[in-house]
């Protein structure tokens, strides 16, 4: 269902029936399963042939071929009980059926706090982990885990959507001392907490304090506190590279360093910092193509900027790989804007959100444009978002 102007969109035609009879089974399911997915939905209504073969096995696994789908971004906003998403193939909003195992009573408090894949996984206030197809609504709860030390971030990785294969990783500890624990689903349990000593290759090692709350006056006399206060559902934000069989974790300090957590070396490293300590500035991490990239909203010259960095582990520098006009980013101008991005192939989606203003931009790295994106509404009532998450549509992702 779309979400425009309060109204479900009108009804498309998929395909002519009649030209596609005389195709076998197998074939038919081959040419069907690259429609969009949001098309997949309306296969049932066509006749009883397409009804059958929308609900079998070998149809699920002819759309596991397909090897990518446009992006959908799952909107969190203060209210959890529904599920909200942005199709970025069409444009448009779209509401689907919120996950029972969500609405019951220990569950209702869940936050969505990763993706990869088809798959999403929510986070209860009690610290149970439950992962979700959003397209079918199909969830699973997994195994207990003791949360041990303080939690740091949390990343997913999916290795194969129609076999249910995937990997749930969570960093804990204090800056020097870190640790990763992971649910592996082949297996269905939580395997042992492994440490994580410092990169020996690390210079840019961050003083005792660093960590610490800084407090001084914005140039506009504000106070302003250097340890970030990111929206729930963001407060675990991380992403998952896999490059050169290595397995890596990135997350945020609390007072916006990098930190990469190497999973295969069982080791981590700090990045430089971008800005200084007493900059005014709101930054995420986010994943493109399997690799780490930086989004950052600061203000200069009273005039707002929003950029996109990429880090050199050979100079130990970053660079600037993109940035939105100055046309555009001049109106997050002391707005004291949160940002909360996501990546997702080609495309970086950012919510821009304060209690002065929300607004939602997606970028393409390819054609290099920045797209600000409607507002969505429901009934009429108009949405505000607070950060999103990015999966793939698949109706054959398994939990």
């Amino acid at each position: 269902m779309e979400i425009g102007n309060g109204c479900i969109s009108k009804k498309r035609k998929l395909v002519e029936e009649g030209s596609l009879d005389e195709l076998n089974e197998d074939l038919l399911e081959r040419v069907l399963s690259w429609l969009p997915t949001s098309t997949l939905f309306r296969l049932g209504s066509v006749c009883k042939r397409w009804k059958s073969m929308a609900d079998s096995q070998s149809f699920k696994l002819a759309c596991s071929r397909i090897p990518s789908r446009d992006p959908w971004f799952y909107m969190v906003d203060a209210d959890l009980n529904r599920s909200i998403v942005f199709d970025s193939a069409k444009s448009s909003w779209k509401r689907l059926n919120h996950p029972s195992l969500l609405l019951r009573d220990h569950n209702r408090d869940s936050i969505p706090v990763a993706a990869s894949g088809g798959l999403v996984c929510f986070r209860n206030m009690s610290g149970g982990y439950i992962v979700c197809n959003p397209v079918t609504g199909s969830c699973r709860e997994l195994p207990p885990v003791d949360p041990g030390q303080s939690l740091l971030a949390i990343a997913m990785n999916a290795y194969s959507n129609y076999h249910g294969s995937y990997k749930l990783v969570l960093v804990s500890g204090d800056l020097p001392k870190l640790s990763f624990k992971v649910y592996n689903s082949i297996t269905d349990c939580w395997e042992e907490e492994i440490m994580l000593r410092r990169n020996a290759d690390d210079c840019t090692k961050s003083n005792d304090n660093d960590e610490d709350a800084v407090y001084f006056l914005s140039t506009a006399g504000n106070v302003v506190v250097t340890n970030m206060q990111r929206s729930p559902s963001k407060q675990y934000s991380s992403v998952f590279t896999l490059k050169d069989g290595e397995e890596i974790v990135y997350f945020l300090t609390s007072s916006g360093r990098v930190i990469a957590c190497n999973l295969t070396r069982k080791c981590f490293s700090e990045y430089p910092r971008l800005l200084p300590v007493f900059s005014e500035y709101s930054i995420d991490v986010v994943e493109c193509k399997g690799e780490m990239l930086v989004v950052v909203l600061s203000e200069f010259f009273e005039s707002a900027s929003l950029r996109v960095w990429r880090y050199d582990p050979k100079t130990k520098t970053w660079n600037q790989i993109a940035a939105m006009p100055p046309a555009m980013s001049h109106e997050f101008y002391d707005k004291k804007l949160d940002i909360n991005c996501v990546g997702a192939g080609d495309q970086v989606f950012i919510c821009l959100s304060s209690a002065e203003l929300c607004s939602y931009v997606l970028y393409d790295f390819v054609t290099n444009r920045w797209v600000e994106l409607p507002e969505c509404s429901v009934n009429g009532e108009s949405l505000e978002f607070m950060s999103a998450l990015s999966f793939e549509p698949r109706i054959e992702a398994l939990v």
